[in-house]
């Protein structure tokens, strides 16, 4: 059984702190991992407006944002300027890669992918792609072959990028298998590799499920079903990297007695036949836990126009467009 850890890292504290404690918990359990990185500046206090529209206050209040970010966190890109990521943390991103452990991109600016991408346009999108793309570039000296969307965030025009930047494989979306995407009979040829599993920002404070407990949930999750591709979870380096790593190792030891292998993307992805794997709609809806709208798994392509189980969906952009937040004030950074 297979199992694939994805660490999105969203901030520079993040970036600074939490990704070398995940580092060192990850070599200790012999455990595999893919991480991707924000590469531009850390404008996480753009995002407060939208942490605090409808759906997403009790989210906050559950997960207490002040405490997995910090305060300077919550004000970069408000108050106080917003640091740029890629080029202050070269060293740490290129320690990762020579511990071992596959690195990828997951966004220029973090917030400005999140408030905006729903509508936005394909030369916003390509030239947001693209000023990640070269920092990768410039802070690795190779070109990336992993991309994971900030915030499971897409548009058509992402899409056709991650084929038209060659990447090898993209997880943006949410799932419960590998697939080849189609968006409105639009063939893409970068496969996706969707995350299966609930996050733990998702899980803490619903159902009586807490940081103590939610590794037990998680585990109970992982322990009555594994598909045939196995799983991917996704973590982030600003909860399992700092306040939630108890929960996160006693996950890695639960899934190693599990008997699962605890892998990268790539090494994931080595066990599949890309160019085999099914054609699946793109489509947009809820995940339980979450606000907003994600980029979902949908129906098998040119089969009968069934959501997947458990999710409400939808292609329509005046529906998307209600759940666009419009982008800040610039502020200070």
């Amino acid at each position: 059984m297979k199992l694939a850890l994805k660490i999105d890292v969203d901030t520079y504290r993040g970036t600074r702190e939490g990704v070398p404690r995940l580092v060192e918990l990850l070599r200790r359990e012999g455990a595999g991992a893919t991480f991707l990185f924000s590469l531009g500046p850390d404008h996480t206090g753009r995002g407060v407006r939208r942490m605090l529209r409808r759906g997403s206050v009790n989210k906050v209040s559950r997960t207490s944002a002040l405490g997995h970010y910090g305060l300077r966190t919550l004000l970069y890109g408000t108050l106080l300027p917003g640091p740029d990521i890629g080029l202050r943390c070269g060293d740490q991103m290129r320690a990762v890669r020579d511990a071992g452990f596959e690195c990828g991109i997951h966004c220029w600016d973090n917030m400005r992918w999140q408030g905006r991408l729903g509508l936005a346009d394909e030369a916003w999108t390509r030239a947001e792609m693209q000023l990640a793309y070269d920092r990768f570039d410039e802070v690795f000296g190779v070109r990336p072959r992993a991309h994971g969307a900030a915030g499971w965030q897409l548009n058509v025009h992402a899409l056709r990028n991650t084929q038209r930047l060659a990447f090898g494989y993209s997880s943006d979306t949410r799932g419960t298998h590998p697939f080849l995407p189609t968006y409105n009979a639009e063939l893409i040829a970068c496969p996706q590799i969707p995350t299966t599993l609930p996050t733990l920002d998702e899980l803490i404070g619903s159902d009586g499920i807490t940081a103590e407990n939610v590794a037990d949930h998680l585990l109970a999750l992982t322990g009555s079903d594994c598909p045939t591709t196995g799983h991917v979870y996704t973590l982030r380096a600003e909860f399992e990297g700092q306040k939630l790593a108890p929960a996160f190792e006693r996950l890695l030891a639960g899934w190693k007695a599990q008997g699962y292998e605890l892998l990268s993307l790539r090494d994931y992805c080595d066990g599949l036949e890309l160019e085999q794997l099914p054609h699946h709609e793109v489509v947009f809806g809820e995940v339980p836990g979450r606000s907003g709208l994600l980029a979902l798994q949908g129906p098998a392509f040119l089969a009968p126009d069934a959501p997947p189980p458990d999710y409400r969906w939808t292609r329509d952009r005046a529906v998307i467009a209600q759940h666009v937040q419009p982008p800040m004030a610039t502020g200070a950074g």
